[in-house]
């Protein structure tokens, strides 16, 4: 929890695109939509300190006396509808998350750190209550800082049925963990390691409602581990 009063100044620029084959909402064809994104910080005020020859203070470069973050982080999202009829249809869904800090930052901020668990993600375990890795927290309360990484999985499969007026029910399969890229000392078997990951994949299922108006939803959804 330390880390995130901690003052830290981020610079950051970034881009983002989102497509979608849905031509009409109405419509019952199959649609999917793809969301990505890139975010970077740092580089240009890194620059600046190397070519005027700033001092680094306890191994990194200030501004305004506050370490400044650098980093490159990417996010990647994909969802395809399959639609039965016009009660019953299924989603699939896939996102994907990295995030690289470099230069001026051993870490990623707080702020930018990936989590696991909770209503957006496997929604049968708590918030940063999974990963990463297969690290274990023993402490015996939510540790905020050490339960999260640089690296996010989450896949899903739901499927949605009509039920009348607006209310929706829904079943749902989660799975997915986080990672670090780095090997961190305070996150022992966090690393994200290509024989071990998909070992270390958590998983949810569970069943929910929905009172969709179309241009927002209310959703209740209960998960079980």
């Amino acid at each position: 929890v330390r880390y995130s009063y901690e003052d830290h100044f981020i610079a950051q620029i970034g881009f983002g695109v989102f497509y979608t084959n849905q031509r009409n909402t109405k419509s019952l064809a199959n649609y999917y939509s793809i969301r990505g994104g890139v975010q970077t910080a740092g580089n240009l005020l890194y620059g600046l300190s190397n070519l005027f020859g700033q001092e680094k203070i306890d191994g990194s470069y200030e501004i305004f006396h506050i370490p400044y973050s650098q980093y490159v982080k990417c996010n990647f999202d994909f969802s395809y509808n399959q639609i039965f009829n016009n009660k019953v249809r299924l989603v699939w869904h896939t996102a994907l998350g990295v995030g690289f800090p470099y230069g001026n930052a051993t870490i990623l901020p707080f702020e930018e750190r990936f989590f696991s668990g909770g209503a957006n993600s496997l929604r049968g375990w708590s918030v940063r209550s999974l990963g990463p890795g297969s690290y274990k927290n023993t402490s015996g309360y939510i540790d905020y800082m050490n339960q999260s990484g640089d690296i996010k999985l989450d896949l899903n499969v739901e499927a949605r049925f009509k039920l009348f007026w607006k209310l929706e029910g829904a079943a749902f399969i989660d799975a997915g963990n986080i990672w670090t890229i780095k090997e961190y000392a305070e996150q022992p078997n966090g690393q994200f390691q290509w024989n071990e990951f998909y070992k270390q994949i958590g998983c949810s299922y569970g069943i929910g409602l929905r009172l969709n108006f179309d241009f927002f939803i209310i959703r209740v959804d209960m998960g079980l581990k």
